[in-house]
């Protein structure tokens, strides 16, 4: 599945939720559902900075497409994360960098946070597109 229709499953997803509470609810709910970040990946070279929670974010590059793990100590940061993994996970560095982020405009997610809420997605965004950019030099 490319990025592209990965955001457009996203905001057909978060249109099926009347209100902003329920939005909250399943964004915690996939933050549940986040595979186990190991412990020994949980280290401060891969804590994300600009985040008011602890965010860790790992990842490797298998087969030319990245493989990323993350972990929060807050469960609405942990569902963040969730749907950001979603979007980027198993994809090329190539394509993420290339990549127009409109789900999170779509669906109201920024300005529905907090601003250091908000200003921490900004930062996991940004860690991703770094890691993208790093294994993207490997490439060349």
């Amino acid at each position: 599945m490319t990025i592209k229709e990965i955001q457009e499953e996203i905001i057909d997803e978060f249109s099926m939720f009347e209100d902003w509470m329920e939005r909250y609810e399943y964004i915690i709910d996939l933050g549940k559902s986040l595979t186990i970040l190991q412990e020994e990946n949980k280290l401060d070279s891969n804590l994300i900075s600009g985040c008011q929670s602890k965010v860790w974010l790992h990842s490797e590059m298998n087969n030319h497409k990245i493989s990323f793990s993350a972990d929060s100590d807050a469960i609405l940061t942990k569902g963040i994360v969730a749907l950001l993994l979603r979007v980027f996970n198993d994809q090329k560095p190539a394509d993420i960098l290339a990549t127009d982020l409109f789900f999170v405009d779509e669906i109201g997610l920024k300005e529905h946070l907090s601003p250091t809420r908000a200003n921490g997605l900004v930062s996991m965004i940004k860690q991703i597109k770094l890691y993208a950019l790093a294994f993207q030099s490997k490439l060349s």
